[in-house]
């Protein structure tokens, strides 16, 4: 089995994150509307009844956001062969600051739910900074 660099470790389990976060707010529409009614349903944007399946389903919106700008950023460094410690660390505060954004979120927790956003952004930048070599 290949050794994958720590960027790419990281990427892996973060689109492995945002691809199960759809997992709850699938059960608790089937839970809430029934099979039958939840398999027909056209509307994807029927808001739950459950508020924390409603701000799961908007942290998973996020996550997908997220995932599009921290991937190629991810493959660029890995490709380019740019990848250190700090890389290395931006690429592992990205994973657990979307991991606490998702929970934080569900929870219901602004301000620190914002606080994980920052540190996920900051990490994208980190990124950016290594790739023009400016960091």
């Amino acid at each position: 089995m290949p050794q994958l660099s720590p960027e790419l470790h990281f990427l892996t389990l973060s689109a492995a994150l945002t691809g199960l976060l759809w997992v709850p707010i699938i059960v608790n529409r089937l839970r809430e509307m029934g099979v039958w009614a939840a398999l027909r349903n056209p509307q994807p944007d029927v808001r739950p009844h459950a508020d924390w399946a409603y701000r799961l389903a908007n942290a998973h919106r996020n996550a997908i956001e997220n995932l599009a700008v921290f991937a190629p950023l991810a493959l660029t460094v890995h490709g380019l062969g740019l990848g250190d410690a700090g890389t290395a660390l931006a690429a592992g505060a990205f994973f657990w600051s979307r991991l606490a954004h998702a929970l934080i979120y569900t929870t219901g927790v602004p301000l620190l739910r914002t606080l994980a956003f920052v540190v996920g952004f900051g990490a994208q930048a980190m990124l950016v900074l290594r790739i023009l070599g400016l960091g």
